[in-house]
């Protein structure tokens, strides 16, 4: 009887052990080995539900985590905690990992097919105090028990004064980190270089953003550039620099964003692109090899509408990867055909969406566009409850393709977009969505749902530019 392949696994979150358990679900244990290697105390968790749990919408961590190394070990996967790959020898077929617990030996393990499922790290500029205790990078559940542990020793000792946080950075982690901190009693401040928080939007439509996050009571300051951390007398953070200006700061939280993790893969030799994401083929395999694949925060993706390859660190993408990689590892066939650039988050009760290019993303893709904007309502509006929302829509001049879609407002608006997703996804112009067959009924939505108002705003744009 031939002798059971070997599958390793670099990464044990969401791409990781979802490759591993897609592929073990197809192959038992006397057919293809797996051993996986995870450098942290977690496995399978939702980083995304991080801000929730720290703000309290989420009562305890454990409650993150969807499947736990017993659970993996007992499926028949060979799972290593704390243990950390340092090397990977393409030419070899093996990798080398060291134990962070006990001795720290190193150790190296052959593989017929590799998995690189390495995440990402967050940005964190080199800036005087950027390392001190009190800043905090939101990335991992170990990060964020390090964040509530600061928190903790913050609340206990403020003898009944304000407590003060300042987030660096407004993107999706930095809006949603500033919200967790208001919501746990902090005056919290949020700097940013950009025009608008929120650069996943236009600028336009950020400005909505900033109104609501000032509405919580958050100071909001745009324009600004961080220059250092400054430091209390036993080195802790007590305020951030920028500009003119200081800020008080009892707890610092990054929300710059995050970078795929491969250095180890830059190491090996293995291609990456224009934002340092691994590159793939569409069946997620390392471009140039046949036996090493890579999915998850880690790569980078083909964009659907500007035929471009981009980084987006999203857990719904993460796992779509391990579904494909754990296929073709298992003997089946499946492919990850691309993104839109769909994502979705909240501030309060605003929700905030998008989905496609930007107005500046479509002008580097060389795209020629009209833009609309649409207020609606996401109810009739003789209905109670009914709440306002503004859509921007994004279209291709000449052929009214749609290009993206952008939607800030009250209850009901944040997962309109997903049908501006399926349009992208379909290559529906503005015209066709008109005609779309969309559920209606008073208590969810108006005669013409907002998203429709938009394209028939866009369609009547695109065909005043063809008349011109």
């Amino acid at each position: 009887m031939a002798a059971a392949r070997r599958m390793v696994v670099v990464g044990g979150d969401a791409a990781g052990m979802s490759a591993a358990s897609q592929a073990r679900r197809l192959k038992g244990p006397d057919e293809l080995e797996i051993i996986a290697f995870e450098r942290g105390d977690f496995t399978s968790y939702s980083a995304c539900g991080i801000p929730y749990w720290i703000g309290g919408s989420v009562d305890a961590r454990d409650d993150l985590i969807a499947r736990t190394p017993e659970a993996h070990r007992e499926r028949g996967i060979d799972l290593r905690m704390r243990t950390e790959v340092t090397r990977i020898d393409v030419d070899g077929g093996r990798v080398r990992a060291r134990g962070l617990s006990g001795d720290g030996g190193e150790t190296w393990t052959g593989f017929d097919e590799l998995v690189v499922a390495t995440g990402a790290t967050p940005l964190r500029p080199p800036l005087p105090g950027i390392d001190a205790p009190g800043v905090h990078a939101v990335q991992t559940l170990e990060d964020g028990e390090a964040l509530l542990g600061t928190l903790g020793g913050v609340e206990s000792g403020s003898g009944g004064e304000r407590r003060r946080a300042v987030v660096v950075g407004a993107g999706y982690i930095g809006v949603e980190m500033a919200e967790a901190l208001t919501l746990r009693g902090y005056e919290v401040t949020v700097l940013d270089q950009a025009e608008q928080p929120m650069t996943t939007l236009d600028p336009d439509m950020g400005a909505l953003v900033r109104d609501a996050m000032c509405g919580m009571g958050m100071e909001v300051v745009t324009g600004a550039e961080v220059t250092a951390v400054e430091t209390d007398g036993e080195g802790r953070a007590r305020a951030v620099a920028a500009g003119e200006k200081t800020y008080p700061a009892d707890v610092v939280v990054l929300g710059l964003g995050v970078a795929p993790e491969t250095s180890l893969a830059r190491e090996a030799g293995l291609p990456v692109g224009e934002s340092g994401g691994l590159l793939t083929d569409l069946a997620m395999r390392v471009r140039g090899h046949t036996n090493i694949w890579a999915g998850g925060d880690c790569v980078e993706v083909l964009d659907l509408v500007s035929g471009r390859t981009r980084h987006v660190a999203l857990g719904t993408h993460a796992n779509k990867h391990g579904q494909v990689i754990g296929a073709n590892i298992g003997g089946g066939y499946a492919t990850f055909p691309g993104v839109v650039g769909t994502a979705v988050s909240k501030v309060c009760d605003l929700e905030i969406a998008r989905t496609g290019v930007l107005e500046a993303q479509a002008r580097e893709a060389g795209l020629q566009f009209v833009t609309v904007t649409a207020d609606a309502t996401g109810r009739a509006g003789y209905f109670p409850g009914a709440e306002s929302m503004r859509v921007k829509m994004l279209a291709e001049r000449g052929t009214g393709r749609l290009l993206g879609t952008q939607i800030v407002g009250r209850t009901g608006a944040g997962k309109r977009v997903d049908v501006a997703a399926v349009a992208l996804t379909a290559g529906l112009t503005v015209e066709q969505m008109i005609y779309l067959d969309l559920g209606y009924a008073p208590p969810f939505s108006p005669v013409w749902d907002p998203v429709l108002v938009a394209a028939r705003k866009a369609a009547a744009a695109v065909r005043q530019e063809r008349r011109e």
